[in-house]
């Protein structure tokens, strides 16, 4: 056996040899779940997703996420749909679609906007690296867009501020930051067009889900609560954020689409030129969670013209000083959008364009935006079905069911993209554990016990005459 260990070792040395050695010689291609990679060598990679193809050098330091593919095709789809009603409106050659990308690193983005949305006249590709700007020039003449893309080398804020005048507005503004774009926020809403279209991207996810609310009203002007319904809530607080970025010049958002999606959210605003409040604190029963929201003014229209309205003090407070269901206090969390946070028509346009385009993440556009255009856009925040239960103390039906049960009783119920297992719905608390007892489901609490230890839940009027049985409705809402 002996003289066979040194073939061996000869053996495993070779091996290393030719693997270090064809890194450097052969060209691997594979593709991935995200796109389509090439590696040319350890020192530079090759990425090429939907049209365009870009160049990363590792010495360049240049940040690309492949997870982020399904943030770009939709933002190129809700894009072309911008550039398509741009045209319509204007009908002009002259004025046609600008966007501006803030903070383009890579540059991956902006070229994929020059050559997959039409009707595109001019795209500024900023970064306040030098590096980053180096590198995007390249990308910028390997793909063949010149013409379209223009480079800058500075701080994004200054770029924003030097285009606040109305007739040096861009068309479309992309801010995909690292963390929280609040410092970009001034000026992004001064520098839109009337009419125009800003896009957002949040990914300090732990700060907007309420793990730490005193940091997310430094940042974003609103206390973030922990709850199961923590996603929606993040996409309400930085709409919540925008607006109140907008009314400070006298203007305001209207939300196209808002999206949680992996580790960020992703909102899409349409900026105009007009006061308006669509903000709301929320109170949260700490005890069953019921979610109450307090408007911040109330609208009521006056005149005969479409447009007038006038804005009169709200009436508080909405809860009593403790829960009216289980007699717990309340936690305030906010302000929050309490306003629509997508535009269905939109929505639907959205969702053709997706079916005919050529993306990566087709297919999972598709199921987003089918669940999307099914929720329903008057119901701020939703509940879990698993956690009622728990709070309840009662068995875990279907969703199914469940849903079956309230549409049957006349209310409607639909689900939400942000989790599957939840459900939104106009229903009272009472409503809700009286379809539990009708349907035969409720399991009894035991006599001083109550979820988190305390004494246990009563709920007045649980025990309703709900007779409506659970046959299966297959919609997921009803108008």
């Amino acid at each position: 056996m002996l003289p066979a260990v040194p073939f061996i070792h000869r053996f495993v040395f070779s091996r290393a040899i030719f693997r270090r050695h064809s890194k450097l010689h052969v060209k691997v291609i594979f593709r991935s779940t995200f796109g389509r990679q090439v590696m040319d060598s350890e020192s530079e990679k090759v990425v090429q997703e939907g049209k365009a193809q870009i160049l990363l050098l590792s010495d360049k330091n240049v940040f690309y996420n492949p997870v982020q593919e399904f943030n770009r095709d939709l933002s190129i789809a809700v894009l072309t749909l911008c550039s398509e009603d741009h045209r319509a409106q204007t009908n002009s050659e002259d004025d046609q679609f600008t966007i501006l990308e803030a903070l383009s690193a890579s540059g991956l983005r902006s070229i994929r906007y020059a050559k997959e949305i039409p009707g595109v006249k001019k795209i500024v590709a900023n970064d306040i690296s030098e590096k980053a700007v180096a590198s995007i020039q390249e990308n910028v003449s390997r793909n063949g867009v010149e013409q379209l893309v223009s480079t800058s080398h500075d701080d994004a804020v200054m770029v924003m501020y030097r285009h606040r005048r109305p007739t040096e507005r861009f068309h479309a503004v992309d801010l995909d930051p690292y963390g929280c774009p609040s410092q970009f926020l001034d000026a992004a809403v001064q520098c839109v067009s009337d009419g125009g279209i800003l896009l957002v991207t949040c990914t300090d996810m732990a700060v907007l889900a309420g793990n730490c609310p005193e940091t997310c009203y430094t940042k974003y002007g609103a206390i973030s609560l922990r709850v199961k319904c923590c996603h929606e809530l993040a996409l309400r607080i930085v709409l919540q954020c925008l607006e109140s970025h907008a009314n400070r010049y006298g203007r305001y958002i209207v939300p196209l689409l808002s999206i949680s999606a992996d580790f960020y959210v992703r909102v899409f605003v349409k900026i105009y030129t007009s006061p308006a409040i669509k903000l709301a604190l929320v109170y949260q029963c700490v005890g069953c969670e019921t979610l109450t929201l307090q408007p911040l003014g109330q609208e009521h229209k006056y005149g005969e013209k479409p447009n007038q309205f006038k804005f009169t003090l709200p009436h508080a407070p909405p809860v009593a000083s403790t829960c009216v269901h289980c007699g717990h206090r309340h936690h305030i969390g906010g302000p929050i959008w309490n306003g629509p946070i997508h535009d269905v028509e939109f929505v639907s346009r959205l969702e053709n364009v997706a079916s005919c385009g050529e993306f990566g993440t087709k297919k999972r556009m598709q199921g987003v935006l089918a669940v999307v255009r099914e929720e329903l856009m008057d119901v701020p925040l939703y509940y879990t079905l698993d956690r009622l239960c728990s709070v309840l103390h009662c068995e875990t039906m279907s969703m199914m069911q469940f849903r079956s049960a309230l549409m049957n009783c006349g209310y409607r119920v639909s689900l939400s993209h942000a989790n599957k297992n939840i459900h939104q719905d106009r229903c009272t608390c009472q409503r809700g554990v009286g379809h539990h007892e009708a349907l035969g489901k409720t399991t009894p609490c035991e006599a001083g016990q109550a979820p988190g230890g305390g004494s246990s839940y009563t709920v007045p009027g649980a025990r309703n005459n709900c007779q409506h049985g659970a046959e299966t409705r297959c919609k997921s809402r009803v108008s």
